[in-house]
């Protein structure tokens, strides 16, 4: 694991680059956490620039713009620039782009992107030796033609001088990471009070990527044995009872999960019950035995030990304040299941 690298406390001035059809919730959700902090602390520690190639406004993908908008140029000293993408990034990642994120990058400025705005940094080559993150959508396409840029599942991951992050509200906890190694969790506890935030994702989060997304191509077995063991936590089938469900050999789903995920299906099934149960130590009152039990472990010390083998600390001190997490490693959120239920599409 590693640490929150220091220079993220020294981050104030951040430009966003914005490209055509850039998803604004993405961007909005990164600027109100600034906003709400220069607000709540009563003084302007950050402060936030709106960047286009030519400094006239773009337009993202729900038609409204930004008036006010400059160049990199006449934007000043900047600590942080994030590249703000959309669905169609793709088209507007042009030389000009590429060459203003080399230049950035030689001045020194901390680089990064939000939803889809990572593909330029990819596409610039600036990410190749880096981990990082993007929208999920566009993960398996990039993964296959970029075996240098080190991709993960995380809602957002920060590696030395590259802060990348995926789309929705994740730029939101992106932002409160940062605020966090600053301004410490005080504030950021009560700027989440503020957006009514239940907890604040760190880290240890990913992304909830389909199946069939995340494997890159159409494998209807593999989606539905998946889709079984997240439908059975609590009394978790056995390898053969998954199998024979999905109409196959022991061996034939053994392959499947080796050759398209590179695990075993107990390893991979074991994982997802971890997750779950990161979750209900997150966001429930439950108690340790009872999330033991509802994710299928049959003692809480077995369970601790499958827990802190994955996360590296127990159940217990999960629920502990922690102070700056470690920004990366975790999987996915679940989806809420119980009981044994049964798939009947396979």
């Amino acid at each position: 694991m590693n640490e929150v690298p220091a220079r993220l406390s020294t981050i104030r001035r951040i430009g966003f680059l914005t490209l055509n059809e850039y998803t604004m919730i993405a961007l909005s959700s990164a600027i109100e956490v600034l906003r709400m902090a220069n607000r709540l602390s009563g003084q302007q520690h950050y402060s936030w620039t709106i960047l286009t190639l030519d400094g006239k406004p773009t337009s993202c993908s729900n038609g409204l713009s930004f008036a006010d908008a400059k160049t990199y140029d006449d934007a000043g000293d900047l600590d942080l620039v994030l590249v703000c993408g959309g669905t169609s990034v793709e088209k507007f990642v042009n030389e000009k782009v590429v060459s203003l994120l080399r230049r950035i990058a030689h001045d020194g400025v901390v680089l990064g992107g939000l939803c889809t705005g990572t593909y330029a940094l990819v596409k610039s080559g600036l990410l190749d030796g880096y981990r990082c993150t993007v929208h999920w959508e566009n993960m398996a396409g990039l993964r296959e033609f970029h075996s240098r840029v080190q991709f993960q599942e995380e809602l957002f991951v920060i590696d030395r001088d590259r802060i990348t992050c995926t789309g929705g509200i994740a730029p939101a906890d992106m932002m409160l990471t940062i605020v966090k190694s600053a301004f410490g969790k005080t504030l950021v506890a009560d700027i989440s009070n503020q957006f009514i935030l239940e907890r604040v994702r760190d880290g240890f989060d990913r992304q909830h990527i389909p199946m069939a997304a995340r494997l890159g191509f159409n494998h209807s077995a593999l989606v539905d044995i998946a889709e079984l063991m997240e439908a059975n936590f609590e009394e978790p089938l056995t390898a053969v009872e998954l199998a024979k469900l999905a109409g196959l050999s022991l061996r034939q789903v053994q392959r499947m999960f080796q050759v398209s995920l590179d695990t075993t299906p107990t390893k991979y099934y074991l994982q997802l019950r971890l997750r779950r149960a990161r979750e209900l130590l997150l966001q429930s009152q439950m108690s340790i035995t009872q999330i033991a039990i509802s994710c299928g472990f049959q003692s809480t010390c077995h369970f601790s030990k499958s827990y802190r083998a994955l996360y590296g600390r127990t159940p217990r001190s999960e629920r502990q304040p922690q102070g700056n997490k470690a920004e990366f490693g975790a999987p996915p959120p679940l989806r809420r299941a119980s009981g044994r239920a049964r798939v009947s599409s396979i």
